[in-house]
C-alpha cells in the first residue's frame, strides 16, 4: 500500500510537472501573449493597481493565490513599485487564475494563454463573438454586450443620454428609438470611432471596479472623458454591473479573470488611444482621426 501511495504520489508530480511544460509551451512565443505582456510593461500604475485589487480581493488574499505573491502585490501596489518582476507576476496570475476556470485544479506553469482566458470570460458572459478574431475585437464585444444589457433596463432620459456621449449627431434621430435601435446606432459609433471604443472601455471598466472594489478608474483627464464618466457614474454605471456580477462572478476564479478582462480591454484602448494621438495608429479613417484628435486634448 506503501509503495502504491509513493506511486500513486509520483504520477501526480510527473503529471503537474507536464502540466507546467504545456502551459510555458502555450504561452512562450505566443502572440497574444506578447501583446499582454507588452501592455503590462507599458501600463500606468493606476491601471496596474486595479490589476492587483481584483487578483488580491483588494488586498485580503484568496485560497489560490500564495501568501507569498499576494505580498508582493500588495506591496508593489502600496509603494508604488511595479517593477518587471511584478508585471510578470501580475501576468502569471491572470494565466493561472485562467486555468483555473477551465479545468486546471493545480495550479502550476504560467496558466493558460491570454486568448483562452478571453474566450472562455466571453463563452461564461453569453457574448455572441468569434473566436479566430483578434483579442481586442473580442475584448470589444465583451464590453459592448455588458452595455447591451443595460440599456434594456434603462429610461427613454438614459438612453439619450448613452447616445449623446457615443453618436451626439444621431441622439435627437433616435429620439424614441427602442432598445434595439438604440444599440444598432451605439454599435456603428463604437465601430467607426477609436475615441468612441476608448469610451465604451471606459464607462464599463470604471462601473466595474467601483461594484467589485469601491473605487473607479483613476483618469489623468478632464473635459470630454470626465463628463462622459460620472454622466455614467450613477443609476446607468449600476446598471451595467447590476445585471451580471452576482451569477457570473459565483465561481471564484470568474471573480478574478471576468473583471481582469475588462480592466485589459480598457488598458489596450488607453493605449491605443495614445498611439492614435502620436500618429502610430492608423486603422481609424481621416474624419474620425481628426475628431479623435480634438477630444484627446480635453483628456491628456
Amino acid at each position: 500500500m506503501i509503495i502504491d501511495f509513493l506511486d500513486n504520489i509520483l504520477a501526480k508530480t510527473a503529471m503537474a510537472a507536464g502540466e507546467a511544460i504545456d502551459s510555458l509551451d502555450k504561452r512562450t512565443n505566443n502572440k497574444d501573449d506578447e501583446e499582454l505582456k507588452n501592455l503590462l510593461n507599458q501600463a500606468d500604475s493606476s491601471d496596474l493597481s486595479i490589476l492587483v485589487d481584483h487578483i488580491t480581493d483588494n488586498g485580503k488574499g484568496r485560497s489560490s493565490l500564495s501568501s507569498e505573491s499576494c505580498k508582493r502585490l500588495i506591496s508593489a501596489k502600496n509603494n508604488n513599485d511595479f517593477t518587471s518582476d511584478i508585471k510578470h507576476l501580475i501576468y502569471r496570475e491572470i494565466g493561472l487564475f485562467g486555468g483555473n476556470t477551465l479545468m486546471n485544479t493545480v495550479r502550476v506553469g504560467a496558466g493558460v494563454p491570454y486568448k483562452e482566458i478571453l474566450c472562455d470570460v466571453a463563452k461564461h458572459l453569453k457574448v455572441s463573438f468569434d473566436k479566430q478574431s483578434s483579442t481586442r475585437d473580442i475584448e470589444i464585444d465583451i464590453l459592448y454586450s455588458i452595455l447591451e444589457k443595460s440599456v434594456l433596463e434603462m429610461s427613454e432620459t438614459e438612453k439619450q443620454e448613452l447616445l449623446s456621449q457615443f453618436s451626439p449627431t444621431n441622439a435627437g434621430k433616435y429620439a424614441s428609438a427602442s432598445g434595439q435601435v438604440t444599440m444598432a446606432a451605439l454599435q456603428i459609433a463604437i465601430k467607426k470611432s477609436g475615441f468612441a471604443a476608448y469610451k465604451l472601455a471606459a464607462i464599463v471598466a470604471n462601473s466595474i471596479s467601483k461594484a467589485i472594489l469601491g473605487r473607479g478608474l483613476t483618469f489623468a483627464a478632464t473635459g470630454t472623458m470626465m463628463k462622459t464618466i460620472s454622466a455614467f457614474a450613477g443609476p446607468i454605471g449600476w446598471t451595467i454591473t447590476g445585471l451580471w456580477t452576482l451569477k457570473d462572478l459565483s465561481n471564484p476564479a470568474y471573480r478574478v479573470t471576468i473583471p481582469c478582462v475588462i480592466q485589459i480591454a480598457f488598458m489596450r484602448q488607453k493605449m491605443l488611444a495614445k498611439s492614435l494621438e502620436s500618429g502610430s495608429e492608423t486603422k481609424f479613417d481621416t474624419a474620425d482621426n481628426n475628431k479623435f484628435m480634438n477630444s484627446l486634448h480635453d483628456l491628456f
